[in-house]
């Protein structure tokens, strides 16, 4: 073998370098997983399992393919661990959802990619059958048929050492916004700037402004009395043009107090919402607790007169 045709084998097997490939692969992949996005955020289907399982499902089945790797499994987790990465600097405030998010990234790769391994250990399939089983899970949120009840309902009781008539009072006042955020609500959720609007009389009204994110603007939450009796009150959500909208929808708050004796009185405070979110069986869990985490906040904000914070005012 003359010298040129040496010096000509080594660039093609340069060239031809499976790193290259690998690279290649990832570029792709990543190029395919950003369009996607985009396409269903055009589409108003950025909250639907389309986006939370169909794009790390495609993501996993393009890296799938990426040459050279021990273990289809082990390349799919680099190679998501790598995208998001990348990704979540980005994002500014938008960080939350990749928060929230990335454990089904990492759930869908996994099963996908222990799937694809164990395929090429029988050579009975393809990547085609693994498709096919996981696009009816993508379709929730996008088809109304595969899309499960989004009503959901949380309650918390907690006594508040103080009498009936003290709680009653403080929760006719404007909402109090004061108090410390908990650690959980604090990781990056809109949160309250101002608030206003007092009495427990029917057609009474409350307006939280909330902090915007992922450089939407600041929104309102305004909410009106709609019914009660001398030991609760029942607010309907009017409007609310706050970022929370982009996980749920606040419904009602149906709040009720009862003395446990002189000095202590139960307070209930029962919140409905709509899900936004997709897939149901991921999101709920998720959505149920913050609300928890919120209801829990109302309550030690808006119904204990002990906690010495002003009421909210209009900006």
């Amino acid at each position: 073998m003359t010298g040129n045709e040496e010096a000509n084998q080594q660039r093609e097997e340069t060239f031809l370098d499976p790193s290259r490939y690998k690279v290649i692969a990832l570029a792709i992949a990543f190029s395919v997983g950003a369009f996607l996005y985009r396409l269903l955020r055009h589409m108003q289907l950025g909250q639907s399992a389309a986006m939370f399982l169909g794009i790390p499902a495609v993501l996993a089945i393009l890296l799938a393919l990426t040459p050279k790797t021990r273990t289809v499994t082990g390349g799919i987790v680099k190679g998501i661990t790598l995208a998001l990465l990348i990704v979540a600097p980005l994002l500014g405030e938008g960080y939350l959802c990749i928060l929230f998010a990335a454990p089904l990234f990492y759930v869908v790769g996994i099963v996908i990619g222990l799937l694809v391994d164990w395929l090429k250990i029988r050579k009975s399939a393809t990547l085609g059958c693994v498709a096919v089983v996981l696009l009816p899970m993508c379709l929730e949120g996008v088809v109304p048929e595969l899309t499960f009840d989004r009503e959901q309902s949380v309650t918390v009781s907690r006594v508040v050492r103080a009498p009936a008539a003290d709680v009653e009072a403080t929760l006719a006042l404007s909402p109090r916004i004061a108090q410390p955020l908990p650690s959980y609500l604090a990781i990056g959720f809109p949160r309250p700037l101002a608030a206003w609007g007092s009495g427990l009389q029917e057609g009474a009204t409350r307006t939280i402004h909330f902090s915007g994110a992922e450089g939407d603007p600041p929104g309102d939450l305004v909410m009106r009395v709609t019914g009660g009796d001398r030991n609760s009150v029942r607010f309907e959500t009017v409007s609310d043009a706050s970022k929370l909208t982009q996980w749920l929808r606040w419904e009602s708050s149906d709040v009720s107090w009862v003395p446990v004796d002189a000095r202590s009185t139960l307070v209930t405070w029962k919140v409905t919402f709509s899900r936004q979110l997709d897939p149901a069986w991921y999101f709920v869990p998720w959505e149920r607790a913050t609300v928890r985490e919120a209801v829990k906040y109302l309550i030690t904000a808006n119904a204990d007169p002990d906690k010495d914070l002003t009421p909210g005012t209009e900006p």
